[in-house]
């Protein structure tokens, strides 16, 4: 598994600043748009469920789970920018994500923030 493998953050939409922070240096909020979110849920494989059992036993990273949570925020967050999009927003603060368990049989990733528009400070 590669270093993609692994990571995530912004993807192929550049149009669309996507940050943690309230406000984006040099830049000023012209106008506020509103909450945006992406989620996703995806189901947990037996395979990898019966391999992660085991590997909690011994220790070590669970990297067939990693690689799986990695792909379910980055598609998450690739929701989120579609919807700012869709709104008008070029950028979303106070990006966030929550993970939780659904219902036993999945893991739901909710992607969320502000959608707004952003422009230089004068």
């Amino acid at each position: 598994m590669g270093i993609d493998d692994y990571g995530g953050g912004q993807g192929s939409h550049p149009d669309v600043l996507v940050v943690t922070t309230n406000d984006v240096p040099g830049f000023e909020v012209r106008q506020v748009i509103g909450e945006v979110f992406g989620l996703t849920v995806r189901s947990r494989h037996l395979g990898s469920q019966i391999g992660a059992g085991l590997k909690s036993m011994i220790g070590g990273e669970l990297k067939g789970l990693t690689k799986t949570l990695v792909q379910t925020r980055n598609q998450a967050m690739e929701r989120l920018v579609e919807q700012a999009q869709a709104r008008g927003a070029n950028a979303v603060l106070m990006f966030r994500f929550d993970v939780t368990d659904a219902a036993d049989v999945g893991t739901e990733v909710c992607a969320y923030g502000t959608a707004v528009v952003i422009a230089p400070r004068a």
